[in-house]
């Protein structure tokens, strides 16, 4: 999975928040304490399409960007990324519930249970 940007993350941060699918001028108007040119944010807007972050839909003569995935999907696809960087999934897993609080482990035990009920 491709990483992202600080502007990407602001970016992404924005059409996450949203419930309807932004233009880049939208968008733009997000982030106007950044001073950034319009076709600064279309440029990135682009790049997210193409790595997979964004899907787009014409409208009229301008296009409108959502996200691909949750917030929530994303960040799943950072942490199985980072497992795969460790040698030993099961030592880096018992490191990870040992370290998160008792609601989060409450948390991964329902969810482990609904999967094995499935």
């Amino acid at each position: 999975m491709k990483g992202l940007g600080e502007l990407e993350r602001s970016i992404m941060d924005i059409l996450w928040a949203e419930k309807t699918a932004l233009t880049a001028r939208e968008v733009g108007r997000h982030i106007a304490d950044r001073d950034l040119a319009p076709t600064t944010v279309m440029t990135v807007l682009d790049r997210l399409t193409r790595k997979g972050f964004l899907v787009r839909t014409r409208d009229g003569r301008a296009w409108r960007y959502e996200p691909a995935a949750s917030r929530d999907a994303y960040v799943a696809d950072l942490m199985l990324e980072a497992l795969d960087l460790t040698g030993d999934r099961s030592a880096a897993l018992t490191r990870f519930a040992q370290a998160v609080s008792g609601s989060e482990a409450e948390i991964l035990l329902k969810a482990l249970t609904e999967l094995e009920e499935e």
